[in-house]
């Protein structure tokens, strides 16, 4: 494992999920804990949701152009 870039993988996956990309942000957090020990299994995972970027990076989201309401709740 000494020689797979998983930390500069992950630092690439990070900067995707700081710019535009939150969809996986969530996988992003599990394989960022590993970095320093990181496995097959962990280099794997990191591998998927390179290809899913990649798989996806026509898709985007386009909100609706009515007035955004902004509502707030408490458990109060």
């Amino acid at each position: 494992m000494s020689n797979i870039p998983y930390a500069s993988a992950v630092g690439s996956i990070q900067y995707a999920v700081q710019c535009t990309r939150l969809d996986v942000a969530y996988a992003l957090s599990v394989t960022s804990i590993y970095q320093a020990g990181a496995g097959e299994a962990h280099w794997g995972a990191v591998k998927s949701i390179l290809k899913y970027l990649k798989r996806t990076k026509d898709m985007f989201l386009i909100y609706g152009g009515g007035e955004l309401i902004l509502e707030g709740y408490s458990g109060r």
